[in-house]
């Protein structure tokens, strides 16, 4: 995940179970020194998957930031320089079951200049330059108790866009106490029992409050004939080792 030559890893961070330390690796990839301030950030998801900064919970949704520590709150990087920030669980016996989500903001300042400067030239006209400010957000999500979550998927449908690009159209239906979050995988099956993947997308999340999420697919063309056989859609959870079906469903193309 990068943006302003900041690399974070890892890019979202659950502490469940007995886990009460998680460490950033923070790189700097670019050519100048750079620094940010890290502080939290709360956001809503809506139904398409965006998000929007809010600054009270939606009902059923709370806030991490009371239970966490970081630190340092603010780092210096020199070019192609790294640094580890610790994010510490506190007050683990104020948790009650369910989750609690909040973002980490990592936010470029600026290098002691102003966000716009003004400037007179001869002519007596007044000139703004404009600097832009770079931030990156992921998710902290603590977990307690155990968790009640499921999910579905509903509601597919498929359609060729302009220029032939294949499109599938999805829903995921959410239930329980915690979110969801895996890689998504398209099959074609052909007529005949050929399965071709033609398309996927990593890190698809549904995070609490929320009941469903609409999401949209772009499949990979002059692959396969769209127009016979079924799509197998397959959601199974991230993992270095080996990954579990969440939950799949079939959509008949013909």
């Amino acid at each position: 995940m990068a943006q302003g030559n900041l690399l974070i890893n890892p890019k979202r961070v659950v502490f469940e179970g007995s886990q009460r330390i998680v460490q950033l690796n923070l790189a700097n990839t670019g050519s100048d020194s750079a620094k940010y301030n890290i502080t939290f950030l709360q956001y809503r998801m809506k139904e398409d998957g965006n998000f929007e900064e809010i600054t009270q919970p939606d009902s059923l949704q709370n806030f991490a930031d009371k239970y966490l520590r970081i630190f340092p709150r603010s780092v210096v990087l020199g070019p192609n320089e790294a640094q580890v920030v610790k994010v510490q669980l506190t007050r683990t016996n104020l948790l009650q079951p369910g989750e609690y989500r909040s973002h980490l903001y990592f936010r470029a300042v600026p290098d002691e200049k102003p966000l716009g400067e003004i400037k007179k030239d001869t002519s007596k006209t007044i000139s703004v330059k404009l600097i832009p400010i770079f931030g990156i957000s992921i998710p902290i999500i603590i977990r307690s108790g155990e968790s009640t979550a499921k999910v579905n998927i509903t509601n597919l449908s498929y359609q060729l866009l302009e220029g032939n690009i294949p499109q599938l159209k999805l829903q995921f239906n959410r239930t329980g106490n915690m979110s969801v979050y895996g890689d998504l995988t398209v099959n074609h099956i052909s007529p005949k029992g050929i399965s071709t993947q033609v398309g996927t997308a990593k890190g698809v999340s549904v995070y609490t409050p929320n009941l469903k999420r609409k999401f949209i697919l772009n499949l990979e063309k002059n692959k396969v004939n769209f127009s016979e056989g079924k799509l197998e859609v397959i959601y199974t959870t991230q993992s270095d080792a080996k990954s579990e079906l969440i939950t799949k469903s079939v959509f008949q193309l013909n």
